[in-house]
This record gives C-alpha cells, structure tokens and sequence, in this order.
C-alpha cells in the first residue's frame, strides 16, 4: 500500500498561532508543535512523514521516531521541495517567501500558511484560515486561550488526546540535584527574564534550607542543554525553552510567568504557576517561590 507523503514546513522563525513573524528562531515554539507528529500518525497510520526545520531547531528533531526523513534548511531544499509531490503539505511558518514556497510545491492537500501575492504577507490556504482567524482574534483579545498543542491541533482538523512533547535525543543522565535554576531566556524575548540579583537571592535561600542547586547549563548545546534538565528533580524556570524540555522529561516544573501566559501551556500534574506582579518580572517575590519548599 503507498504511504501518505506529508510534509510539515515548521522552521521556527515565526510563532505559529501569534501574530509575530521574525528571522530568531523561537526553539520552544519548534518543541511544542511535536505532539501534532503524534496526532497525524493516529490518523494517518501509513504515512511517511518529512519535517523541514533551521539548522539551529534541528537538534530538537533528530531521531524523532515519528519522522521519517528530517530536511535542516538549506539554499538547495526549495529546488528539491518544489520537484518532489506529496498528499499533505502542513506549512507553519508566517515568513512570506517561505510562505511562496509553500505555495510552489506539489501537494494534493495543503494546510497553514500560504502567500498573499496582493500584500506580499502570509494568508491562510482554505483549510487554514481558521488559524489566520485565531491570530487575528487573539490579537485583539477575542479569544479564551486554551493549550496551545490542543488549538493547534484542533485548528488542523486533528484530534486532540493530551500529547506530550517528542524528543528524539535520549538524556545521558540521571537525577543529582535537588533544584535546577533555569534562568536564562532567548534573545527573542527578555522581557521574560526575572533579574539575575533575584536568582541569586532565590540560590542562596534554597542552599539555606538544605537543597542541592545547579546553574543552567549547557547553554552552547541542545544535548547538553537536556542532560543538565534531566539531572535536576525540579526546574525553576522562566517561559523559555527550558520550560518546555523539563515538561517534556516530566520533571516538576516551577514556572514564573510575566508579560507571556501560561493558559497556552499544558503542564503536567506536579507544575507550580507563579505570576509576577502587574505581569513584570522585576515585581517577582522570591518568597513567592520560597512557599513551595518550605513545607516539603
């Protein structure tokens, strides 16, 4: 029986359900569209499935079980892509020419974004103006935010069934220390960032009530990056990467929130959601944060 060709443009360069379009590639916003993997595969159960992503996310995807042939985007993928055909094209990018390519390959079906020839900006395929009408009503605030996975999901026709984050990389390590502090954020977005004189002060708290503390790590490599994660019982983290990776390795995740929300995100059982005052970072309380240690 041929298998269904499908083909998932998810780079990172842009967040898939925000208006925001840019050239830093948003990591996280790679991580937590795996669970659509899971979902495609239910159903489409004789399926081959492509997944084209940046050089910097691809470490992200590697070994992923559930895709079969990962493309790292390069200046010769658009001429392979545009002579290749497939069932299904799944286009999550909002950068207009990758858009226009998007619209240039030969799909029997196509979903996401396309390219609006008239403004030179994204628009949506048929089966993707809901997702353009999402954008355009959360922007305005029209719209009770669920699970980001969940709308995504939902918004391309899939069923929904609580899945988790697919990493491909199995972590080389094992749970020794007590308290992870995940403190930095991406360049796409600091004001996520808590002041770095508040994670010492948090540190030294912790270390005062008994609990081994270990600083980030891993900051020049994704694999190392989620060995450290994996080596921790608890992360403390900002709305970051880091965030994502230890939900995905079911750690118990203590997350301070700001100027982004957590109602996009699906935690686990086990997750504490901390919200800064007036939405600032430099309004969080440390005490806050201290409250879910001292009765343990």
């Amino acid at each position: 029986m041929k298998k269904i060709k499908i083909l998932i443009i998810k780079l990172g360069y842009s967040e898939t359900l925000d208006p925001e379009v840019g050239r830093t590639v948003s990591l996280g916003d790679v991580l937590r569209t795996t669970p659509l993997l899971g979902a495609l595969k239910e159903k489409y159960k004789n399926s081959h499935i492509s997944w084209l992503v940046s050089e910097k996310a691809e470490p992200l995807l590697h070994n992923n079980s559930y895709i079969d042939r990962l493309l790292v985007w390069d200046s010769f993928i658009p001429f392979q892509l545009q002579l290749e055909k497939f069932d299904l094209l799944i286009n999550l990018e909002k950068v207009p020419g990758i858009c226009a390519l998007s619209d240039t390959i030969d799909a029997w079906n196509k979903h996401g974004f396309r390219f609006n020839s008239e403004t030179g900006n994204y628009d949506g395929y048929e089966q993707g103006l809901e997702i353009v009408d999402y954008i355009n009503q959360k922007s305005i605030g029209e719209i009770s935010q669920n699970c980001w996975q969940k709308s995504l999901i939902e918004l391309l026709g899939l069923k929904w069934s609580n899945k988790n984050y697919i990493l491909g990389y199995e972590p080389k390590t094992k749970e020794v220390h007590d308290i992870g502090l995940n403190f930095e954020v991406g360049l796409k977005w600091p004001k996520k960032a808590m002041p770095m004189t508040k994670w010492e002060d948090l540190a030294s708290s912790l270390q005062e009530m008994g609990y081994s503390i270990s600083w980030q790590k891993g900051l020049n490599s994704i694999y190392e990056y989620i060995d450290w994660v994996n080596s921790c019982k608890t992360i403390i983290t900002h709305d970051s990467l880091g965030l994502h990776l230890a939900l995905a390795l079911n750690k118990r995740v203590i997350s301070l929130f700001g100027p982004s929300l957590h109602k996009e995100i699906c935690f686990n059982e086990d997750s504490v959601i901390i919200e800064a005052p007036n939405q600032d970072m430099n309004n969080m309380e440390i005490d806050t944060i201290l409250e879910k240690f001292r009765d343990e």
